[in-house]
């Protein structure tokens, strides 16, 4: 009876000790290919979780769209369906619209400047999020976005008239091709490959990253360099997801987020080339970089004003005086 009793007892203690032990499992999920340096971040982050808890918290990545469009991953985070997403300003605008300043056309001097801007009035602003289900906990990068189309090489404002331009759902990109004269079409990403193989729209506009590794070159003429805007990506995790980590989870979680952020820009930055070369070798689309930047300037500045309209211009007064 003494032994059966200390063998349940020490049943129960096993039992207890393994709950315990059991890691907090969370899904990250992102539209990027495995191979883009946002799809490399969310690997290089996770590996970074796992080894800082000792194994604590396992996330599982789930890349190329298999939890959803990005739309669909944000809104994840505030039903908890989803815990950890990588997903850019533009999207993110559209549950914290304020963020959407930096989607802006040409809103930065050049990629230093970015980085400043992301990691100070940016994460200002992503702060409004934590009321709506997430927190950022960095914002990391996919590179500078361009046009591409089937018809013709882009040069100036007039060669965007009436062309049919794929772009995210969110009005700043709307706006900007209704000034350039084109004819915004929203549409996610994981419809875009065959929307632009069967004529659907004529272009659309992404990093080199996305174009080489979604192939988006297979089924367009010319990649025209117009660098129009920059496409940070805001990594975020629900609140519910949060709960879930003691404080010292957090900080791990945290800095593991923005160291990732360090390495992952440095990856985007080197990685350029790279995909450039990749677009070049497969000999599908022509590659042009003789456009006229202050034309497209002068075109989109009516954007500011829709934007200013509504939020003012405090935020992009702080952009602009960051040095």
């Amino acid at each position: 009876m003494f032994r059966t009793l200390i063998s349940a007892v020490a049943g129960i203690l096993v039992s207890a000790s393994l709950c315990a032990a059991a890691p907090i499992t969370m899904k990250l999920g992102h539209i990027a290919e495995p191979e883009n340096p946002y799809g490399m971040g969310a690997d290089y982050f996770a590996k970074l979780v796992k080894e800082r808890s000792g194994g604590a918290i396992d996330i599982q990545v789930f890349p190329s769209s298999q939890l959803g469009n990005q739309r669909d991953l944000v809104e994840g985070l505030t039903f908890g369906t989803v815990d950890i997403t990588l997903t850019g300003t533009a999207v993110l605008g559209n549950f914290i619209p304020e963020v959407a300043v930096f989607d802006l056309p040409f809103i930065f001097r050049d990629i230093p400047h970015a980085y400043k801007a992301l990691d100070t009035v940016g994460m200002e602003l992503c702060k409004k999020g934590e009321n709506r289900g997430m927190i950022t906990l960095a914002i990391w990068e996919n590179g500078v976005r361009h046009m591409t189309n089937s018809k013709r090489p882009i040069r100036t404002p007039e060669d965007m008239k009436g062309l049919k331009i794929r772009v995210m759902e969110q009005p700043v990109y709307i706006e900007m091709m209704k000034a350039l004269g084109a004819s915004p079409t929203p549409m996610a990403m994981s419809e875009l490959y065959t929307a632009l193989q069967k004529g659907v729209v004529d272009g659309q506009e992404n990093p080199f990253s996305h174009i080489a590794t979604k192939r988006f070159d297979e089924v367009q003429k010319y990649i025209s360099l117009t660098g129009h805007t920059y496409a940070s990506e805001p990594i975020l995790i629900s609140t519910m997801a949060w709960a879930k980590l003691n404080k010292e989870q957090q900080e791990i979680v945290r800095k593991a987020a923005e160291d990732t952020r360090d390495w992952q820009r440095q990856l985007c930055r080197d990685s350029e080339g790279k995909f450039r070369k990749t677009i070049e070798d497969r000999g599908m689309a022509k590659i042009n970089d003789d456009v006229d930047k202050e034309a497209f300037v002068k075109a989109t500045a009516p954007v500011y004003k829709m934007y200013t309209d509504k939020f003012g211009d405090a935020n992009i007064k702080a952009i602009q005086a960051i040095q």
